[in-house]
């Protein structure tokens, strides 16, 4: 799914024009048993309820694709008899009125998600009939042919309130609060089938997950039977020392930003495209390339990045680098600039000692203070 899909799906999750048909839960506690189970029409809830329901399953379709959302694509023999991929399908086939499924799922989510504490487990079940859309992209409301059946499930830790006082109208008293457990916003969420060019594809879904830099793989394994995709975190480590190992001792300042640069220039070409920007090895090789890294640098490329990164391991170019900030530090200083003014920044030799050099032309401040004489 791409930026634009996501958001089509997350604006049906409103109490207007409802497309919600079914909400089903179950209230799990530390030791993984199941405290309370629910199921009911949506639009039977009360109001206030229903739109308190309906923020937790937005959530689960926030974040950046590629860092908090990852498309997921099911393996063969997930969708066969028994397979994963299947299940699913027959949960979402079942609109959330099979019992049976329910509780398997209940405990396939138990006995696979990695959580001490306690969880409420939420499913919705949804149709959508999608609008057809002009050539110039203008929605046609009225020229909707398909349906876009769904079901999302979000795994929400719930703790106790934090201890405090409260004013007690009834009593006109101050006094003690009561301590409530409380559902907080969804640790881990998924989407069955994923809405790809604005259709079901029923081979994929959309998986969310709160801490990027957490993708908590075992569980997408164990759960959905699909590969565990690199963590945004991972893919930057990777992408520096790809490039620390090919560089060697030319990995100055001067090339790392020049490499920055290009790279963020791929990107902004890329905007207008709807899909972040992935990157293969051949891609990496090509950016170290126009960045002027020397040929006799690049001579084992190819061997280096399987090493370090696997042959099929795509790189987000999003997750390589901040577009907001450049960052330069040592052991006592941080340097932060906009990627735009890192050229005022420069190495040089002074007095026998490796300095960085900031060009200063106009006003300075130190803690506030406006300087003179620099």
């Amino acid at each position: 799914m791409v930026k634009k899909e996501v958001l089509e799906i997350k604006k049906l999750f409103r109490m207007e024009d409802c497309c919600l048909t079914r909400i089903c839960g179950c209230y799990v506690d530390y030791e993984k048993t199941k405290k309370l189970e629910f199921k009911e029409t949506f639009l039977s809830l009360p109001e206030e309820e229903g739109f308190k329901y309906l923020k937790l399953f937005k959530k689960a379709l926030s974040g950046s694709l590629g860092k908090n959302l990852q498309n997921l694509e099911f393996p063969l023999a997930e969708e066969g008899e028994g397979g994963r991929q299947q299940f699913l399908y027959q949960v979402r086939e079942s609109q959330l009125k099979d019992e049976e499924l329910l509780e398997q799922m209940y405990d396939r989510i138990i006995e696979s998600f990695p959580y001490g504490e306690n969880y409420l487990v939420l499913m919705i079940h949804g149709l959508y009939d999608v609008p057809g859309k002009a050539t110039d992209g203008t929605v046609m409301d009225d020229a909707s042919d398909l349906v876009y059946e769904f079901v999302l499930g979000c795994i929400c830790p719930v703790a106790l309130s934090k201890p405090g006082l409260c004013y007690n109208e009834e009593n006109n008293h101050i006094e003690d609060r009561s301590r409530d457990w409380l559902v907080g916003e969804p640790l881990t969420g998924f989407l069955f089938p994923a809405f790809n060019e604005r259709q079901s594809d029923i081979h994929s879904m959309l998986y969310y997950s709160k801490k990027a830099a957490d993708l908590q793989p075992k569980f997408i394994e164990a759960m959905f039977g699909c590969q565990a995709p690199v963590d945004a975190g991972t893919q930057k480590e990777i992408f520096h020392t790809v490039i620390a190992d090919t560089l060697g001792d030319a990995c100055s300042y001067e090339q790392v930003r020049e490499i920055h640069d290009n790279l963020q220039e791929m990107i902004a070409a890329h905007e207008d495209d709807g899909e972040p920007l992935e990157l293969s090895g051949r891609d990496v090789k090509r950016l170290l390339e126009m960045s002027g890294v020397p040929e006799e640098k690049m001579e084992d490329f190819d061997r280096e990045y399987a090493e370090v990164a696997g042959e099929q391991v795509t790189l987000m170019a999003e997750n390589l680098t901040d577009s907001r900030k450049f960052s330069i530090k040592t052991p006592d200083i941080t340097i932060q600039v906009s990627p735009d003014c890192a050229g005022l920044i420069e190495t040089r030799m002074i007095d026998g000692r490796k300095c960085l050099v900031i060009a200063v032309d106009d006003h300075v401040e130190v803690n506030g203070m406006p300087v003179q004489g620099i």
